[in-house]
């Protein structure tokens, strides 16, 4: 890090920027106000639980050395280190209450999850709006945002529409919404929209997530090296969970953050259908950038767009290789795999949805078309206000930059 530099396009409310002052100032006397120990925080969530069994005990290696990273390279604020705790206490929670519901009733895990469909790409490419399409479609099954937060008790299809828990995710979401105004011009939120397969992965502690709404690099090499097969036997086994009262013809999830593990996601789901999403990646690279400073700046008062940029063209660059490499040495077909340049989906998204559908051998009904238009219709691309990013924010020199994504740019036309 180069240290202080311009502060992130918002202003925090001054109740917020009172107590990171007092707080930094408390910690340079030694005296930290929030603690993020792992041993303090497992026996917290233990306490507000009443459980004790977190299953795999796995988790912890990761949780240590992001709670590490936190303190030691993400340049937290007071806010953002109360912010990180309160989101590794929930994550605990979570974990202790599904455990408790698995114990309970060991068939879950005997439920199948059926050839279901993996949307994947750099971010910024369009996996958002096209999981949102596809959710319109009752035949689909995705994780609520909702239900991801807080999944216990188990989500019930009966209750659907009117779990307290949405009220309580929709709070949450006018919270942040007042804190950082312009974030839902780049990520639109709510509390039914379809969630990333990040927030399954984070019960694990093992998601790009972490190094996206903080700097924390150690952590991320660490995850960078791990063999992600245990994370997505977990990932599987909450699909089980939150499909025990909530049934799932066919299950279809998002993430970039697959393009780093597809090894690890298809020898956990060998039935798995891929659909790839592709953009210019120096577009990604603009846009990704101003999306990452602005996560972090509410959590930290050093931000540097270049040193983000710097750092985030090796990782998608990684991650296209892997998928490449992985694709091709598993010998995916026309049958498991649909790719989609983004330039063919917009503005003509139910041909492109149309055609995903035929080429996996599923039925687009005429009231799932419908419902897609209608979802489309009350959600513009631009409902929000326009996102405004330029590579030159990111310090980056295109023609470098071309040359290092020309494999990926030349197989898939971008």
């Amino acid at each position: 890090m180069t240290g202080p530099l311009p502060r992130p396009p918002f202003t925090l409310p001054w109740p917020m920027r009172a107590a990171n002052g007092v707080g930094g100032a408390l910690a340079r006397l030694g005296v930290p106000l929030v603690r993020l120990d792992a041993d303090a925080l497992l026996a917290q969530a233990r306490q507000r639980t009443r459980l004790r069994d977190f299953g795999d005990e796995a988790f912890r290696e990761g949780l240590g050395r992001l709670l590490w990273s936190y303190d030691h390279e993400a340049a937290l604020t007071t806010m953002g280190r109360i912010a990180a705790r309160t989101e590794t206490l929930r994550v605990l929670e979570n974990r202790l209450r599904m455990e408790a519901v698995h114990a309970a009733h060991p068939e879950i895990t005997a439920q199948p999850v059926r050839a279901p469909i993996f949307i994947l790409g750099l971010p910024r490419t369009g996996t958002s709006i096209l999981h949102e399409l596809l959710a319109q479609d009752p035949a689909n099954r995705v994780p609520s945002t909702w239900e991801t937060m807080w999944p216990w008790p188990p989500p019930e299809q009966e209750r659907g529409s009117t779990d307290p828990r949405i009220a309580r995710a929709e709070a949450h979401f006018a919270r942040i919404d007042r804190l950082l105004p312009e974030f839902k011009k780049m990520h639109p939120m709510g509390a039914h929209l379809p969630q990333e397969c990040v927030a399954l992965l984070a019960h694990d502690f093992a998601t790009v997530m972490h190094h996206t709404t903080h700097r924390v690099p150690s952590y991320q090499r660490w995850l960078e090296a791990l063999d992600r097969r245990p994370a997505y036997r977990s990932h599987r086994r909450q699909l089980q969970y939150l499909q025990w009262r909530w049934p799932a013809e066919r299950w279809v999830l998002k993430s970039p953050e697959h393009l780093w593990a597809l090894d690890a996601l298809l020898a956990v789901y060998p039935d798995a259908r891929i659909v790839q999403t592709h953009r210019d990646p120096l577009e990604v690279l603009a846009s990704l950038v101003s999306l990452v400073a602005y996560l972090r700046g509410l959590a930290s008062e050093r931000i540097d767009p270049p040193a983000i940029a710097a750092d985030w063209t090796v990782r998608l660059a990684a991650g296209l290789e892997h998928t490449m490499r992985i694709r091709d040495a598993a010998g995916l077909g026309p049958d498991r795999v649909f790719d989609l340049r983004l330039g063919d989906f917009v503005g003509d998204e139910i041909a492109a949805v149309r055609r995903l559908y035929e080429r996996f051998g599923m039925e687009l009904t005429p009231e799932a078309a419908a419902r897609m238009r209608a979802f489309l219709g009350a959600n513009s691309k631009d409902k929000h206000g326009a996102h405004r990013y330029a590579l030159a924010d990111a310090g980056l020199d295109a023609a470098h930059e071309r040359a290092r994504y020309r494999a990926y740019a030349e197989r898939f036309d971008v």
